[in-house]
Formats: C-alpha cells, sequence, structure tokens
C-alpha cells in the first residue's frame, strides 16, 4: 500500500480492477474499470462546441487522450461510445494516453486514509467483487451515465460507483457540491482548509504550525467526504440507476433555467444606462 501512488504492471490487472493514470503533469487522474481483454470503460464528457473552464477543459483532455481512434492498433472497437453518452470503451494504451498504470485502492484503513498525500487514489469503501464491477461498467456502457460534471459525476465517481454500487441520496446531491469522487474534493478542500484554519493562526507556532493546522483541516475534509464514511449514499442496483440519473438531469436543467432567470435582470439593468442617453440625446 503506497501513500503517494498505486502504480502496478499491466500482468497484474484483473478484470473489475479500478485503474486511473495521472494527466496534465500531476494535476489531476482519469479513472477507469479494467474489464479484460486489454480493454478499459470509463467516463467522459462529448466534445462540446464553446466550452471553457476548469471542467470543459478536464473533460475534454482525457476525452482526446482516452477515447481511442479507428487506427488503434490494439483495438478495433476502441473508442465505442454510443450517442449521447459519456461512457466510452477503449483499449489500455488509448486510456493511459502515455502514462503510468496505477489501481485504485479500496478499503483502506482510516490512517492510512488521511496519511495520503493525494486525493483521488482510495477510499475506505469496500469493493464488491470484480465480475460485479465489469457488469456495471458493461450496462452503463449501453446506457450511460448521466452528464458529465467535474465535481458532481466524473470519471471517478463513475469508477467508484462501478466498484461499490453506492450513489448519493437525492437530498445530499441537490445540494450541490462534491459528489463520491475523491479527487474533488481534494480540489475543493486546500482553500477550504486554508480558510477554516485561518482563526488558528492566534495559537499556531509559525508559518510551521500555520501549514500543520491547515495540512490536518485539508485531511479530515477529505475524509469526511470519503464514500466509506458519509452516510448520505446508498446501494443502488445498476439497472435502477436511469431512475436516479433521471433526477440528477432534471435538477441540472431546472439550476440552468433559474441561473439565466437571474442573469437575465442583471443584463436588462445593464442596458438601461444607454437607453436612458438616447432618450436624453432625442
Amino acid at each position: 500500500m503506497g501513500l503517494l501512488s498505486q502504480r502496478v504492471e499491466r500482468s497484474e490487472m484483473e478484470p473489475g480492477d479500478h485503474i486511473y493514470t495521472w494527466r496534465a503533469g500531476y494535476t489531476y487522474s482519469h479513472h477507469g474499470i479494467y474489464v479484460g481483454g486489454s480493454k478499459v470503460v470509463h467516463f467522459t464528457r462529448k466534445r462540446e462546441a464553446g466550452g471553457a473552464g476548469l471542467d470543459s477543459a478536464i473533460a475534454v483532455s482525457s476525452l482526446l487522450l482516452s477515447r481511442g481512434s479507428d487506427e488503434c492498433p490494439s483495438f478495433p472497437d476502441c473508442g465505442f461510445q454510443l450517442p449521447d453518452s459519456g461512457v466510452v470503451l477503449t483499449c489500455v494504451d488509448c486510456f493511459l494516453g502515455g502514462g503510468a498504470l496505477h489501481r485504485f485502492e479500496y478499503g483502506v484503513p482510516a490512517a492510512a486514509f488521511l496519511a495520503k498525500v493525494r486525493g483521488g487514489t482510495s477510499t475506505t469503501a469496500r469493493a464488491d467483487p470484480g465480475d460485479a464491477a465489469v457488469r456495471r461498467a458493461m450496462h452503463l456502457l449501453r446506457h450511460g451515465f448521466g452528464d458529465y460534471d467535474v465535481f458532481e459525476n466524473n470519471c471517478e465517481d463513475f469508477a467508484l460507483y462501478c466498484k461499490t454500487g453506492l450513489l448519493l441520496l437525492p437530498a445530499a446531491a441537490a445540494g450541490g457540491g462534491v459528489g463520491r469522487s475523491g479527487q474533488a474534493a481534494a480540489a475543493l478542500g486546500v482553500p477550504l482548509a486554508a480558510l477554516l484554519s485561518t482563526p488558528f493562526k492566534l495559537v499556531a507556532a509559525g508559518p510551521l504550525g500555520m501549514a500543520a493546522v491547515t495540512a490536518g483541516v485539508y485531511c479530515a475534509g477529505r475524509y469526511v467526504t470519503d464514500i466509506g464514511v458519509r452516510t448520505d449514499v446508498v446501494k443502488v442496483e445498476v439497472k435502477d440507476l436511469s431512475a436516479h440519473l433521471g433526477w440528477r438531469r432534471a435538477r441540472a436543467q431546472e439550476k440552468k433555467k433559474q441561473q439565466q432567470e437571474e442573469e437575465a435582470p442583471a443584463a436588462a439593468k445593464s442596458l438601461l444606462p444607454l437607453k436612458r442617453k438616447r432618450e436624453t440625446c432625442v
């Protein structure tokens, strides 16, 4: 059990393994389920015109590096993906995109989990047998896994569900924020830890003390959002997943509509001075 990573050789992989590889200079990791036969099922976002920001950048990067191509020498059907679905089947080579192969760890003791430097490499949750993970991954390849969201429904969330069958309860997901992904929790945890540790400046013994307090808050934040610790998760059969994903899609559409309604008055207000100026000129 490594504290920095869980690098493995291809010969060590077994069907149902949750694997990942680091991208963009260890900025983030891309996750998938090894289904045997040198094939991986993983989740990304379809390429969309006009995308911007962290969400789009990570998703597009994963898409370009992992979707495979018509000329893949290893697997004729590499890059198989149904329309309107972010779940894709590729060979191991295309999934890795030149990166190293790592295996995600399950059932990690709390002490070892807290000692991990990076989030998104392990969980305290217990994994189901490998054949269950393969069955879920292949089912989702045919039926999809909803809309990609870098914080709430990403490639790590996909792999975690395939391995455990656990999903956030609707009430928890409605609040937005972080899904099951340890990587997303870590990304949000750094600034949050710095903010929450600010009151301890008076008692921290200089910069080193402050750094220790911040690190402690960061690790604690990762732990309480871990899928193996949270109490707002439920086991969902893969055949019943469509109902849950349909609810998430409806919530996303409602959120988008609300955002548009909030932006409309602001846009109208910004045009008001221009309208008054024209009336004055007349």
